[in-house]
């Protein structure tokens, strides 16, 4: 599935003066410590984060998968969700994740149109 990309806020931002190699190190940075602050926020729920944000560790490791496929970069779905989580998906699942409420449901459920 391929998740639109982001779109651009403006034709200028913060980081239009630095030059590419630059930013796109900065970039990753940030990537990574999301990634490694969403592993260690495992009692943050996929759903809460979709209610609140439009987005969730799958949709990060969607993208993550996405920009691989664009590269022309072998990566398989279970190994770019195993970057995000820091351990298979199935494992990630029993260790960590709760059954959704009916409340997160029915947000989820009035929120499913938008995309993420």
């Amino acid at each position: 599935m391929t998740h639109p990309a982001p779109t651009e806020a403006a034709s200028e931002d913060a980081l239009d003066g630095i030059d590419a190699a630059t930013r796109t190190e900065l970039e990753s940075a940030v990537f990574r410590r999301l990634v490694s602050h969403l592993r260690n926020r495992t009692d943050v729920q996929n759903i809460d984060l979709m209610n609140l944000a439009g987005f969730c560790r799958n949709c990060l490791s969607n993208w993550l998968k996405d920009a691989a496929d664009e590269k022309g970069v072998a990566l398989t779905k279970d190994a770019s969700r195993e970057a995000v989580y820091g351990m298979p998906y199935e494992s990630w699942k029993r260790l960590h994740q709760a059954e959704a409420t009916p409340e997160q449901q029915a947000a989820f459920a009035a929120k499913a149109p938008e995309a993420h």
